[in-house]
Parts: C-alpha cells; structure tokens; sequence
C-alpha cells in the first residue's frame, strides 16, 4: 500500500492512452442534429485526465500517437495548452486519424456520437513504450481503451511491464467502450489481464460486471481484486456513490448533487481529483471525496478538458456545497 500511495504522492504521471477532438453543440440544451454551431476542445479519456491533473497541480505527460493532420495538430496544440507534457507522443502520417466525438450539453436523450475508424492511438507500439524514460515518473496510468486493438494493446502491457521493473505503481481507470472491441469476450479477458497487473483499479459497477461476466458478479469482482495486498479498488455506483476496497475495509462515499448539463467526462476528472488530491496529502476517504467533487463539476459544465476544476475552483465548490449525499 505504501508504495502505491508514495508514487501517487510523487505526482508525477505518465498517462497512457487517447487523445481527440470534442465537438459540442452549443448553446446548452441544443440537440447536435439542431445546433447550428459547435465548440471544438480536448477529449479523449486520458487526454481529460491528463488535463485534469495538470489544472489541479500535478505533472502530466501523455504517451500515444497523434494522426499527421489538422485534427492531430489540434489536440496537440490543445495539450500543451492545458500544460500537458507531450514530449512522447509519435506523429503518425498515413490514413490513421484522431477519434472525433460529437456530442451535446443536455441530460434527455444525450447523445454522443463516437468516430474510432482508423484510431491513430492504437499504433503506439511497443518500441514506443520502451523510449519513455520511466524515471522520470512516479507512477503510470492506463485507461482501457489501450487494450482494445493492437498494436496499442501488447504495447501498453508492455509498459506495465517497464513501470513495474522501474518500481513504479500501475493505476487502471477499466474504461470499457464496447465500440473499441473485437467481441465482448476479447474485451472481459484483456482488462481481467490489465487489473490483475495493477494496483490502483477504478471503474463503475457496470465495468466490473462486464469483467465478472455478469452485472451482479461486480461487486465480488471488485472485493476480490481487492484481496491482493497493497491493492485499493473503487467501484463507484453514480448516483449511489462509491465503495472504496482497501487493506479489508469497505469505504462507503456519496456524490455532490448538480444540477448536471451532460453525463460524459465524469470518470475521468473523478481520477484526476482523487490522484491529485493523495499527491497533496489528503487521506483516502478525502480524496475520493474530492473526486467526487471534480466529477460533479465537470457534468455542470459543457465539454470535458475545459470544464475540469482548478484547485482553487475545487476547493470554492466544496466550501459554497451543502455536502455530499450519505
């Protein structure tokens, strides 16, 4: 457990996985198919959650591949804007291209329309894990996209395995899309296999349902991932809150009610406030806390990246709120 909490503590974060385009309808409440204008920003899983930890004061770098166009040269631009590291990112020419998602800022009948043909993330490969210098780093990031096709996906095995002999802690956010995936039975063994080789794994009842081979298996599946030593495991449930697993206890947490503008982005600020808060010293049961903050935030908001708080911004939002749920 210490070594997981010390490299979290050391905040300084390698972030493996997507970057990609968001295009979201504006004004608030529009639906895409009627808009008549859209705000382009930052998206892409850890793309949101690199941004995330960066506004929040932690050191971000993220290792994936960009598409050798506009669009690539977008999410690049947009990166180091939000001050992310991209000193690893491999600019790949050809047909592969950025994902691209188009979605609106309303909670009836939300629609988010995926583009993934040709995903440039999935050509990182395996050389490309080995020329990150993981010393530079105190514990590594994944979210599960990476598994979902190949090359991306001995790759990002691979650099567990390059964290794991630099001493570093693996942190695992399932993530399941099942548009990325061959078959639902490709997807339940390869993210058994990611969870098994990490310490920190984060996910949502559904996820670890779909890991069990069964919704009401979740649960079980996330206390028995648990079980290792040193391993903590939070299966959040939405609206119910979180159930956090660690040296034998179950941490029960609520949520922070919004009145939310969209459901998306959600996952991805709750990791970069938890993390980011262990890094400045806050006790489990807090951070989680303060990851449930950012997430309530960020579905308050339109877009994703944009929305994610600062620490200032968090820290007004906890202090104006009448508290979470029970």
């Amino acid at each position: 457990m210490s070594a997981l909490i010390d490299g979290i503590k050391g905040n300084r974060f390698a972030v493996f996985g997507r970057a990609g385009m968001d295009l979201y309808a504006d004004p608030v409440g529009v639906k895409s198919e009627d808009a008549d204008a859209f705000h382009a920003d930052l998206g892409g899983s850890s793309a949101n959650i690199c941004a995330g930890l960066v506004k929040l004061g932690s050191q971000a770098s993220l290792i994936t591949s960009v598409s050798d166009d506009a669009v690539g040269r977008f999410c690049l631009n947009k990166l180091t804007h939000y001050g992310v590291d991209t000193s690893y990112i491999r600019i790949v020419g050809g047909e592969y291209r950025m994902s691209l998602a188009v979605y609106e800022s309303r909670i009836e009948d939300f629609q988010n329309v995926i583009y993934r043909n040709g995903a440039v993330d999935f050509q990182v490969t395996e050389e490309d894990m080995d020329k990150v210098d993981y010393g530079e780093f105190s514990a590594v990031i994944s979210a599960g996209t990476v598994f979902a096709a190949e090359p991306s996906r001995s790759a990002s095995f691979r650099a567990f395995d390059n964290a794991r002999k630099a001493g570093l802690p693996v942190i695992f956010d399932i993530d399941y899309r099942p548009y990325s995936w061959p078959s639902p039975e490709v997807a339940s063994e390869v993210l058994s296999r990611a969870g098994e080789a990490s310490d920190l794994i984060v996910g949502n009842d559904e996820e670890f349902g779909f890991m069990a081979g069964g919704i009401d298996k979740g649960f079980e599946k996330a206390r028995e991932l648990a079980a290792k030593p040193g391993r903590i495991v939070i299966y959040k449930m939405g609206e119910k809150g979180a159930v956090t697993f660690v040296d034998g206890q179950e941490i029960e947490t609520g949520i922070y009610p919004v009145t939310a503008v969209k459901p998306n982005g959600a996952g991805d600020s709750f990791m970069a406030g938890l993390l980011a808060s262990i890094a400045a010293g806050s006790e489990l049961k807090d951070a989680v806390m303060r990851g449930s903050a950012c997430a309530s935030i960020v579905v308050s908001k339109p877009g994703c990246a944009p929305a994610m708080p600062t620490t200032p911004e968090l820290d007004a939002f906890l202090a104006s709120h009448p508290g979470p749920t029970t």
